[in-house]
């Protein structure tokens, strides 16, 4: 995790986030499990931090999280920071269809869980929403909770989502599903997400959301 560059320079891996987001807590979670030491540059979202000069030559998207590898290489995007970062791990199966399967519940959790529940979550966390925000509100909330439906049905006589077994997919899923709440989901409807909630909270390893995280940095880029 560790690495001495050409130049003899200790080499650790950065993590830019913000503390509240769950896409950066899906990294976080996942470095804790694996044990893995690591930098953390706070970037304050809210506050227009993915907007700066310094932030957008990491990510010309403007957004969080970006892992800056030991050899200086930038990669965005929660879910694909999960793939390298899991690759020749536990967390990434062996099985070609459990790793089909992972990448199925990835997709699900930015398509069509993400864009509802933690869109909801970051519109209830401003100091006020806008007219266009409180009508789409509710429509946020409908989809969020049928997300939420979907996770309930699959869970239905499992413990975790893929192959029997803790794994990326539930790391990817519990980061905003465990906060839902916060978005105005009312997760007492649906019993096994909550009973899986629960499973992944026990696993060896775990911090929460507001757990320091890694070795702090003030450095922009």
């Amino acid at each position: 995790d560790v690495r001495r560059s050409r130049s003899g320079v200790t080499a650790m891996l950065r993590l830019y986030d913000d503390p509240i987001s769950g896409n950066g807590y899906k990294v976080r979670l996942l470095l804790s499990h694996l044990g893995t030491a690591y930098e953390y540059a706070a970037v304050d979202v809210m506050g227009g931090g993915t907007h700066t000069p310094d932030f957008l030559a990491l990510n010309p998207i403007g957004k969080i999280p970006v892992l800056r590898l030991e050899d200086g290489t930038l990669l965005p995007e929660s879910n694909a920071i999960l793939a390298y970062l899991a690759d020749g791990t536990p967390f990434w199966p062996d099985d070609r269809l459990a790793r089909a399967q992972t990448l199925q519940w990835l997709f699900f959790e930015q398509y069509s869980h993400e864009p509802a529940i933690a869109v909801a979550r970051y519109w209830l966390h401003l100091p006020e929403m806008d007219e266009l925000q409180r009508r789409r509100l509710p429509e946020l909330e409908a989809r969020g909770d049928a997300a939420l439906g979907v996770m309930d049905g699959h869970l239905a006589g499992r413990d975790f989502f893929v192959g029997g077994r803790f794994g990326l997919a539930d790391i990817a899923l519990y980061a905003y599903t465990h906060v839902a709440d916060e978005g105005g989901f009312d997760l007492s409807r649906h019993p096994n997400v909550q009973r899986w909630l629960a499973n992944v909270a026990a696993q060896p390893g775990h911090v929460t959301i507001d757990a320091p995280a890694g070795t702090a940095v003030t450095e922009a880029a």
